[in-house]
């Protein structure tokens, strides 16, 4: 957006080097609608021009200095106006002086450090952005322009399966099992439900995926959950000894990677919730947490090696030497 003085005098664009081909990605705004952006990923540069039109030829314009900022930031929708800034560079494009013609200026941010993914979410927005400023006495001319920032990650060296039960003593006794703890967000969750006792009269058995996000610390911590899908297990009742095959496809499902504690202001994590009714309506669920990741297979050609490695380190298990090698062998 946009914001001029009285009688605007000039006009600001922002465009990137490589518009034409960088990929652009799908994301959600504010308002629920989604948009597409320049994709790019941390450790890459991020470069392109400034274009400032006047208005009215041959009138002159004065100003107190131009300047591009490359900003990320996050904003708690319980707090509007107080934005937290985590990355701020600033290039000065013009000192103080007077225009008298339309000019572009050149700008790069070289091997920027981007260490989150964009989130949009119920309570919260991290958001990357150039800012454009004609700094001047009275009204400045700015123009924003957001990017969208995907973290990308190797594969988990540990990845345990889940194991566990459901059980309401001499009535009910499941133990299911989930092949791994870890998902990428195209992976597939498949797993298997025992069926070791069975005194109750069940007729409904479903596996929900929950997205929990939860924003702010101390008294103002408030919890969003929302349920991302619903799968159908079973309608009708099992018996003992049943086991129930299970295969869940992700891919389909609007979901971010797993992020823990960003910048100490809000999480998003997942949770596989397995849920039972009985015929009096009773509901019996148990909740187990997952872990999930965006799969590295879509580094861009364009991507330096550098970029490759700061790319994203898996939690406590992936080195950036295996990014490097998984960034080459992509590339080949």
């Amino acid at each position: 957006m946009s914001f001029f003085s009285f009688g605007q005098t000039a006009e600001i664009d922002i465009i990137l080097n490589d518009a034409e081909t960088r990929k652009k990605a799908e994301h959600k705004t504010e308002d629920g609608k989604k948009d597409k952006y320049f994709l790019f990923y941390d450790g890459e540069t991020v470069s392109g021009k400034v274009n400032v039109t006047l208005k009215n030829p041959g009138k002159r314009l004065e100003h107190q200095g131009i300047k591009i900022e490359f900003i990320g930031q996050i904003e708690l929708y319980y707090d509007r106006g107080n934005h937290h800034e985590f990355v701020s560079l600033v290039k000065d494009l013009a000192r103080p002086g007077e225009m008298a013609q339309s000019q572009t200026f050149d700008f790069e941010f070289t091997h920027v450090e981007k260490p989150y993914e964009s989130y949009t979410g119920q309570n919260v927005k991290l958001r990357y952005f150039l800012r454009a400023t004609i700094s001047r006495r009275l009204n400045d001319i700015c123009k924003e322009m957001d990017i969208v920032v995907h973290t990308l990650s190797t594969y988990p060296e540990l990845n345990s399966s889940i194991k566990m039960e459901v059980g309401i003593e001499d009535c009910l006794h499941i133990e299911f099992e989930y092949n791994k703890s870890k998902y990428h967000l195209k992976d597939v969750i498949v797993g298997k439900i025992y069926f070791l006792l069975v005194r109750i009269k069940i007729k409904h058995m479903e596996i929900d995926i929950i997205k929990r996000e939860t924003t702010g610390t101390g008294p103002n911590v408030y919890h969003e959950n929302d349920t991302i899908a619903k799968y159908e297990i079973m309608d009708g009742a099992p018996v003992r000894g049943e086991s129930i095959p299970i295969r869940l496809f992700l891919a389909g499902y609007e979901m971010t990677p797993t992020m823990r504690d960003i910048n100490k202001k809000f999480s998003v994590r997942y949770y596989l919730n397995l849920v039972l009714i009985d015929e009096e309506e009773r509901r019996y669920f148990k909740q187990q947490e997952i872990t999930l990741w965006r799969k590295g297979d879509i580094v861009r050609k364009s991507m330096s090696h550098q970029a490759a490695v700061a790319s994203q380190r898996f939690e406590g298990s992936a080195s950036a030497e295996k990014a490097l090698s998984q960034a080459k062998e992509e590339e080949n």
